[in-house]
Formats: structure tokens, sequence, C-alpha cells
């Protein structure tokens, strides 16, 4: 690798940054007013296209991806009992980590008291929805039609079917054999469709980051100060402490690496606000990057994704106290436990896609009796955060990933400690003359056969 050119995390980082700096210039100049030149064809239009674009592209891949990955990962671990381990161990540390982090973050609002005395006037309404039963979402995770549940990314039902589908392979045997290898091809296919939509990734997150910050300014954060200051401090505490934490305890693995090597994923569930959209991006890291084994990202990743909300928990956790100081109801030691259960309880069922934390909210507003309109209060800065948080529950992807893997010997400490594995050079994305003349010889023979 040339030392010399800049790693495609760099160039990420530069876009982030030159985003940031664009969007306060349009902002606090006034150039993105209603219906100006810059927000109608800039920022609302130009920069809207790209992130979409680019998000887009990322989601494309989600769906087969985890298909055949998972497949290839419950063929690749071989044995039923493994794979009941490797679960069992995934669900119990993502939810550990849940109810850990909306316990910090309900600890520090409490202790800073945020919110007492404020009159803020809500200027946003919020419609809240209603909790599903626990027996529906136990019932949702079996898909009564897998193509339905891939068409609408239901992330739940599609881990089912493809675990589903792996197992059965195995019991089929041999005669499976060229199934499972074309779905290891199909694997091998899709992760290289990652890098190649990763080479796009610094002018997407320029155009993202740029989009957001243009339209947000700082005049709600001056508002929300508290909110927003106790929210980032409680979301950095628990990734840089907690998790960190964690991580060491029960791998014994550095956290100083684990926080290089991810930082590239963080980058982008920040650009996208969405775990899910992320997920190709979180396995690529874990496995290249980390040298997790395929066997156990492929489940305990796309897992993660839709049960693991660290960041999601405190949100709701420091909102929660927010609110009901900002409207003088005091919840007591009761209420706030019943916050605790229902935030582990709602992150089992729900997807991992932009916004989804203020409808949790909801849920969890409903059952302590708490008014949903009090939402409206924080609408305006929950972009942003939800920006962040969404980079704390992908750490938290990362962190469980790889102390499964570590315990059940699927983690190469070599590929771990080494600080440029799987580091990805922009213009490394080429076709290999010889590669393609390779392929076209076989795909002669094949036609002569014919």
């Amino acid at each position: 690798m040339d030392k010399n050119k800049m790693s495609l995390t760099m160039k990420v980082l530069v876009g982030m940054a030159l985003g940031i700096a664009l969007g306060l210039f349009f902002n606090l100049s006034g150039l993105n007013a209603d219906g100006s030149f810059v927000n109608t064809y800039i920022v609302d239009g130009l920069f809207l296209i790209i992130g979409k674009m680019f998000v887009n592209a990322l989601k494309m891949l989600v769906v087969p991806l985890v298909f055949f990955s998972l497949i290839c990962g419950v063929c690749g671990i071989g044995n039923l009992k493994t794979l009941g381990r490797v679960g069992t161990k995934s669900f119990a540390l993502y939810m550990m980590t849940t109810a850990i982090a909306i316990t910090l973050a309900i600890t520090i609002a409490a202790s800073v008291g945020i919110g007492e005395g404020m009159n803020l006037e809500s200027t946003a309404s919020f419609t809240g929805k209603e909790t599903p039963p626990l027996t529906q979402v136990l019932i949702d995770i079996i898909p009564s039609n897998p193509i339905h549940a891939m068409a609408n990314g239901d992330m739940l039902p599609l881990i089912f079917f493809s675990i589903l589908v792996g197992i059965s392979l195995l019991m089929v045997g041999r005669k499976a054999s060229s199934f499972i290898e074309g779905a290891e091809i199909a694997n091998e296919v899709m992760m290289k469709m990652v890098t190649m939509v990763m080479t796009m990734a610094p002018y997407a997150v320029f155009a993202l980051i740029a989009k957001s910050v243009a339209e947000l300014g700082f005049d709600l954060l001056g508002q929300l100060a508290g909110y927003v200051g106790v929210l980032v401090g409680a979301l950095l505490i628990h990734l840089f402490v907690t998790l960190m934490i964690v991580l060491k305890v029960f791998s014994g693995l550095s956290p100083r690496l684990f926080l290089q090597k991810i930082r590239n994923a963080q980058v982008f569930a920040f650009s996208t606000a969405s775990s899910n959209a992320t997920i190709p991006v979180t396995l690529r890291t874990v496995t290249e990057r980390m040298g997790v084994n395929n066997s156990v990202a492929s489940f305990t990743v796309p897992f993660g994704a839709t049960i693991n909300m660290d960041g999601t928990a405190i949100m709701q956790g420091v909102a929660t106290v927010f609110i009901a100081n900002v409207y003088g109801l005091d919840l007591g030691i009761t209420g706030y436990l019943t916050v605790i259960l229902m935030s582990v309880l709602a992150s089992i069922g729900t997807a991992g896609v932009p916004g989804v934390g203020l409808i949790m909210l909801s849920m969890v507003f409903a059952q302590v009796g708490l008014p949903i309109e009090g939402i409206g209060l924080i609408l305006g800065v929950d972009r942003l955060m939800d920006m962040i948080r969404t980079a704390v529950n992908v750490s938290g992807d990362a962190v469980v990933t790889s102390i499964v893997a570590k315990s059940e010997g699927k983690l190469s400490l070599e590929t771990y400690n080494d600080v440029t594995a799987g580091a990805v050079m922009v213009d490394s994305i080429h076709i290999d003359d010889a590669v393609e003349q390779e392929l076209a010889q076989a795909v002669q023979q094949t036609h002569d056969k014919q």
C-alpha cells in the first residue's frame, strides 16, 4: 500500500469536514433561505439527489448481502449447536448493552436536571404510534411471505428465513454443495459491490452532511442546549467508555485499535442515520478490517442492526427525563424502571431506519403517561441526534460481533492487530486484466460445450 495515497476513510472524513463547513456557511449567511437559489437547486436539489442516490445504493445491497452472507455463515458454522450458542451470546450482549445505555442516560439526565423550569413551546406536532404487543413482534419474526419481507427490507423475518435456508442446506448434505458454492460466489460478488459503492462515499457524505447542517444551523441547538449537551455527552460516554470496557472485559481486544478501525462505519452511519443502510459497510469493516469470520459476522451484524439500539435507548432516557421536567411531572423509580424495560423490549421489534427513535419514544411516553405532544419540542434537533446515535448503534454492533467471534475462535488476531488490514484505497478499485481474460475463457468454454 502506497503510504502517500489517502485512504478512503480519510477522504470520507475530509468530505464530512468540508460538508459541515459549507453547510454552516449556507445557514449562517442566509443563502439557504426558503425559495432561494441555493435552497432550491443546491441544498434541496443537487445535495439531496447525490445523498439519496448513495443511500439507495447502500440499501440496494442490504437484502441480497444479508441473505447470501447468512446462508454462507450458517453453512460455514456447520453445527446447529454452535449456531444456537452464537445467537444466544449475541442476543444477551445486545440486550445487556441496551439496558446499560438507557440506565446511564437516565442517571446522567436526572443528575443534571435538564428541562427544569423551562417554558419551551412546541414548534411541531407529533402523532404517536401504539406499542405493538410482544406477541405480534414474535409472530412477525416468521414471514408468511419471504419475498415480501425481502421487498420491504424487514430484517428479523429475512434473518429467520435465511438461517432456515442455511440449516436446510446442511441437512440436504453433499447434493447442496453446488448451491452453497453459488451462495459463496454471490456473497463475494456483493462484497465487491459494497467496495464499488464505497468509492463514491466522500462525495455522498459531503452532500449529506452539507444538506443537514445547512438546514439545522445553530438556532435550535441554542434553544435546546441542555437537552443536546446531555444527550451528546451520554452518547459519547457510552461509546468511548461503556462499550470499550465491555469489549476489553469480554474479549481482551484493544479498544484503541477497535476505534481506529470502526471509524469508516461510524462515518457512514452518521451520514445515513440508518443502521440498516450501514449493514454492508459494517459487515465489510468487521470481516476485512477486524478479522471476524463471516460465519459469525453474517449473523451478528444484521441481527444487531435490528435489535441493538444503544444510541436510541440513550435518546429515550434523556428525552424522557427532559420532557418530564419540562411538564413538571415526577415519574419516580417505578416510572424510570418502566422506561428501561420498555426501551429494551421496543428495540427488538423496531427497524434500523432514520427517525425510528421518535416512534419508539412515543411508545415509551404512552406507557409512562407523558404527553406525546412533548416530542414536538425535540423534533427540530432529532435529525442531528439521530445521526450521532446511529453511529453509536453501529459501534455497538461491531463490539458484540468482535466479542462473540473471539469467544468462538472465529476472529483473526493477526488481522485485528494489523492497522492497515482491509483498508481501501480509492484507486485500488479496478478490474484485473488477467482475471478478466480468465473469466472470458471460462465463459467461452461453457459456450463451446453447449
